[in-house]
């Protein structure tokens, strides 16, 4: 079977699965033009439409066209020119869009920054991309003019957490010649319409991996347009129909952006941004604003549960929320924590996973939505992800050999699609190494099913070798998370000098569980297969990295004293 043979194999075996409110086909809604053309079409059709609402501050598109048509003019008197990086280091707020609207107007490089970085973060990400001008808070200057000689930033634009929040706001502070305010920024004349080209790059996200250097992805327009509408596609929502989206996440993230930015806007929909999780504001945003979904942990979704069942709670209406989507970060969902969730929420907000992705394709390639019959989708094994979007090819390949493999065969997981970034910036090595002929390498195990889809089993440097047979972390987690006691497990390998390799868990258990490590072994041992029964070790909590993942690095020295105590 030649390479296209497999494809068109696959891609007949997904259609007949796909969801039949979901098309076969990407459609944008508008044809395919810039982000700031869609606002300023729904700001001509919808003006007062709200197109961003924060605290008690809403944003309708008129407004934001406007803002963000006077702070492109601002950046365009500072010198930002076509192909210039702008570093937004902003958390959520309308600054933040405003702001990445505002780039792309003038053909500039939007640069999200993470605000929670210290300051050799920060030194890095800047002097990377050679941003010379950064956007950010008031309380985060100290730390920006500490990270700022090493790097070519010149001009800092300053604004606050209380500007356009709607509270009263204090008067502006005068400051030297490179540092401006935000007020000042929004009073000067609306930049000029520029022609856009959605192939030239609009933005640099950088990659959050838990061992080494964040890489810049180089992203462009046209990937924005295309996952906005894809994914929206993909999962039942169409443009000018209502959509609302609660975003919490950082919208620094691109899952967050494309969350809280961009879909909304494709859509002539509305971002309602919060800074931070607080579970009695998500309640009364989704039941204020008629939320249709939104992204949360699955420990997000728990604690709403909680807060659902009591009186004080009980009269905030959900049933807008149609489309609730979970990351299993820590917590997994299963079908425990969805009837949990139906109980509370009502029938008609399914609660599922999100999606699969990375940085490097924009985070949206295959979707499980639609295909939750009997929880499927949260009981096949290991990690469902479910088919593809319309228009992106998802295969499995062999490591060695780039060749497909047989359904049912675990291989590399590869992704081509119009998302895909164009490569790393800065870094050509990197991104050959990733892209070839025209797909992205993404070093991710999975297999895919004798419907098409895609099933997620880990990284592959992440893969466990026990005398020669493959044990893969996230197929050994799901299944330990099956016992009733655990609350979350992390699994990585040790060096094993009979078998090679070793796997060892670190389980963290639910409260008030007291199963201790040598019962949750044996039981582990009835359960799954003799090579992949992994040694046992019960944490309290463990090691986070700043996007909310396990840092499982730092548990590699402990994994390794738990295997050579237990050889001795």
């Amino acid at each position: 079977m030649t390479f296209e043979e497999y494809l068109d194999d696959l891609r007949a075996r997904q259609a007949r699965v796909r969801p039949h409110d979901t098309p076969h086909e990407v459609r944008y809604p508008l044809g395919e033009i810039s982000l700031p053309e869609h606002v300023a079409h729904w700001a001509g059709r919808y003006p007062d439409r709200p197109a961003i609402v924060f605290a008690d501050r809403t944003v309708g598109y008129r407004e934001l066209d406007e803002l963000s048509g006077r702070l492109a003019g601002w950046l365009a008197s500072v010198g930002v020119k076509a192909g210039d990086r702008v570093a937004v280091h902003l958390p959520n707020c309308p600054q933040f869009v405003i702001a990445m609207l505002a780039a792309l107007r003038l053909g500039a490089v939007h640069v999200p920054v993470n605000p929670m970085f210290q300051a050799a973060e920060l030194a890095h990400e800047l002097e990377d991309c050679g941003a010379t001008v950064a956007i950010t808070l008031d309380t985060l200057v100290p730390l920006l003019e500490a990270a700022r000689p090493s790097t070519a930033v010149q001009t800092v634009l300053v604004t606050s957490a209380a500007e356009m929040s709607g509270a009263p706001t204090a008067p502006a502070v005068a400051r030297d010649g490179t540092v401006r305010c935000w007020e000042q920024a929004l009073a000067h004349e609306r930049a000029k319409d520029a022609p856009t080209d959605l192939d030239a790059l609009a933005a640099l996200n950088y990659t959050g991996g838990t061992t080494g250097l964040p890489k810049g992805c180089m992203h462009t327009q046209r990937h924005m347009l295309y996952t906005a509408a894809s994914s929206a596609g993909a999962t039942g929502h169409a443009a000018d129909r209502g959509y609302v989206a609660l975003c919490y996440i950082p919208v620094f993230w691109i899952a967050g952006e494309d969350l809280g930015i961009l879909t909304p806007l494709v859509l002539g929909g509305t971002s309602v941004l919060m800074s931070r999780w607080d579970p009695a504001e998500v309640l009364r945003a989704i039941d204020t604003h008629r939320v249709t979904t939104m992204v949360g942990t699955v420990e997000n979704y728990l604690e709403l549960t909680e807060l659902l069942s009591r009186p004080e709670f009980s009269a905030y209406d959900l049933s807008s929320l149609t489309d609730p989507m979970a990351v299993s970060f820590v917590r997994k969902l299963d079908p425990e924590v969805r009837g949990r969730w139906a109980a509370v929420a009502g029938p008609g907000s399914l609660l599922r996973e999100g999606a699969y992705g990375m940085t490097e394709t924009h985070t949206f390639d295959a979707t499980p939505y639609g295909l939750a019959e009997n929880d499927e989708d949260l009981t096949t094994e290991p990690v469902f992800c479910g088919i593809p979007v319309p228009g992106t090819d998802i295969a499995v390949v062999s490591f060695g050999t780039g060749e497909p493999l047989p359904l049912g065969e675990a291989g590399e997981i590869i992704v081509r699609s119009p998302s895909v970034m164009t490569g790393y910036w800065r870094r050509p090595e990197a991104t050959a190494e990733q892209l070839r002929d025209g797909w992205l390498h993404t070093g991710d195990n999975g297999r895919i099913d004798e419907r098409g889809c895609l099933h997620y089993l880990g990284r592959d440097k992440d893969m466990i070798k026990v005398k020669g047979m493959s044990v893969f972390p996230a197929e050994v987690e799901m299944l330990l998370c099956r016992h009733p006691d655990v609350h979350t497990a992390a699994v990585v390998p040790a060096e094993d000098a009979a078998r090679g390799q070793t796997p060892v868990a670190f389980v963290q258990l639910r409260p008030g569980a007291t199963t201790d490590a040598a019962t949750l072994r044996a039981w582990a041992a009835e359960n799954m297969a003799p090579y992949k029964v992994p040694l046992l070790e019960l944490v309290p909590e463990f090691p986070m990295t700043t996007t909310g993942k396990i840092r499982k690095v730092e548990l590699a020295d402990r994994a390794q004293s738990l295997a050579t105590r237990a050889a001795d």
